[in-house]
């Protein structure tokens, strides 16, 4: 019994007072984060008195809670609040849970994929890659594309400013957006194909095919508007109204310019590029744009038809 009367508790006792084992007791009086109140005399056994016990109870909520035993010297030392220590552990957490849920979306898309060893590695590292590094693919990519050729500045910006961000808290979907996306821009064939289809750009320097309809985009937005309409109302490329349609898009352009959209839109068809901006769309979580590949197979099919 203490000077004031208070009761003081054996390690047994008070082990059965707090439901803490013997030995975590005795460790953390061994480190000093508990240290008894007093020993016996004989045997030096640790006596605990009420304060010891709240100290008990206080440190083994602490420690339930994560914190690590310095932090929690730290607290009882009162070098840090329990506010502040909170603080840091809510942190900690959140970044472990951001590592667990991307591990879960890797391996949702492992079995989804059912990966071989080689790419299970593969596909953890591209998904931990950092921002910087993702950005590096792309850059990669864009380089080999446009290297050498004379073309609008603005596309090569554009492709850089929409890089593949995968998400702090990625699903499994966008993690396999990630890695589909990241082997595709890596494809040498894809790479060609792009760079085709950059060189095409490239050429249009004002006597290019689609400056009768206002260039490029334009031309694109009106073949969207025209054939869309044409496919929605039924009409096979291989009918006379598809030859009207073909001529209206086409007006003024002679037989050589012709064949030069033909080029044009097969290669567009070849490239994949509908793909990549789906799994864009994936990763920043918005709404696919509509495909193009069903209207340039159309008008393809139609000049191949009624212009061959």
């Amino acid at each position: 019994m203490r000077d004031d009367g208070s009761p003081l508790l054996t390690i047994g006792q008070t082990s059965r007072r707090t439901g803490l084992p013997v030995r975590t007791i005795r460790y953390w009086s061994d480190i000093g984060v508990v240290p008894p109140a007093r020993r016996t005399g004989e045997g030096g056994r640790r006596l605990y008195d009420a304060a010891g016990i709240n100290r008990l109870e206080l440190v083994r909520s602490l420690r339930e809670l994560g914190l690590g035993l310095e932090e929690v010297r730290r607290v009882l030392e009162a070098k840090i609040t329990v506010a502040e220590a909170a603080t840091a552990q809510i942190a900690a957490i959140d970044a472990r849970i951001r590592t667990l849920r991307l591990t879960r979306a890797v391996l949702s898309t492992v079995a989804k994929r059912q990966s071989t060893t080689e790419e299970i590695a593969r596909m953890n590292n591209l998904a931990q890659a950092s921002a910087t590094e993702r950005r590096q693919i792309i850059e990669d990519f864009i380089t080999e594309v446009f290297a050498g050729l004379r073309t609008d500045e603005r596309l090569k910006d554009k492709l850089r400013l929409a890089p593949p961000e995968l998400p702090l808290e990625p699903t499994p979907e966008q993690v396999d957006a990630w890695v589909e996306l990241a082997d595709l821009v890596r494809d040498p064939g894809f790479r060609q194909r792009m760079r085709t289809m950059v060189e095409y750009h490239a050429r249009s320097d004002g006597q290019d095919t689609d400056q009768q309809a206002g260039g490029p985009k334009e031309f694109t937005q009106k073949v969207a508007a025209v054939v869309g309409e044409a496919r929605a109302r039924g009409i096979a490329p291989d009918t006379p109204e598809a030859a009207q349609i073909v001529d209206r898009l086409l007006e003024g352009t002679d037989p050589a310019r012709r064949a030069y959209i033909r080029q044009r839109l097969e290669a567009g068809l070849d490239t994949q590029s509908d793909r990549y901006h789906h799994l864009l769309a994936v990763l920043k979580a918005e709404p696919p744009r509509p495909s193009r590949t069903g209207n340039l197979a159309w008008l393809l099919a139609a000049l191949d038809h009624h212009h061959a």
